[in-house]
């Protein structure tokens, strides 16, 4: 008898199996949420922290670049022997505004490069072909001056999906700051003078724009670039 009640008292029954089982799968669920949501923690500070680089970087190219915009009134007395044309022209955009000018920016990587200091460059927002109402901040390149400061060169993304890139103008003349800028109209716009400073004001989407992360807040950027050549290059015209 003594050893048929001690057989019976040392084993499990199914319920406690059952029980134990089921405390066992509820401490498995809690574990792995827990490190899940650090996980979305952890990749969202990544995240977060790589659009603030991208930002800050972006505005300092921009900065740099716009500080050295120039225009010149070097011109050939027979106007069809032009070759080169510069200009500043800054235009209002949803959401995205839109520059383009002549800088003394550019960097000659190849020794050999038939290249100068010169460029044309352009800012503005542009869809995203692969993320549907998803717009990039790109930049338009090209080392050779023409007789179209606002066409051609490369085209490249210097920070993907902004929510806005908004261009202010500082005017000289009125101490006002306006949206739009235009050396090449003579009657409507500024002809042969930049403006004394360019607002720049970035924001990029913190998240997502699909999944957990389209909630997170924007990021913004804000900065007053000046341009320290207002009237047109005139050396050697006389």
């Amino acid at each position: 008898m003594t050893r048929r009640r001690r057989s019976r008292t040392a084993g499990f029954t199914l319920i406690e199996l059952l029980v134990a089982i089921a405390i066992l799968a509820m401490i498995s669920v809690l574990i792995y949420s827990a490190f899940s949501g650090l996980q979305r923690s952890k990749a969202g500070i990544e995240r977060l922290g790589d659009r603030y680089r991208e930002g800050r970087l972006a505005l300092d190219r921009i900065g740099r670049e716009l500080q050295s915009a120039y225009l010149s009134a070097h011109r050939p007395i027979n106007p069809s022997l032009a070759i080169q044309k510069t200009a500043f022209v800054g235009k209002a955009g949803t959401p995205a505004d839109r520059v383009d000018f002549n800088s003394f920016s550019n960097r000659r990587l190849d020794r050999d490069a038939h290249e100068s200091d010169q460029c044309e460059l352009s800012y503005f927002g542009s869809d995203n072909p692969q993320e549907p109402g998803v717009v990039d901040l790109v930049r338009r390149f090209s080392p050779k001056p023409d007789l179209e400061p606002t066409k051609g060169g490369r085209v490249d993304v210097l920070a993907t999906d902004i929510d806005l890139f908004d261009l202010k103008f500082l005017d000289p003349l009125t101490g006002e700051w306006v949206e739009s800028w235009d050396t090449t109209q003579g009657a409507t716009g500024q002809p042969d003078r930049l403006p004394l400073q360019v607002r720049v004001i970035l924001v990029l989407n913190g998240g997502q724009r699909t999944g957990a992360g389209r909630a997170r807040d924007t990021i913004r950027f804000v900065t007053k670039i000046s341009l320290p050549i207002e009237r047109p290059l005139t050396f050697a015209t006389q």
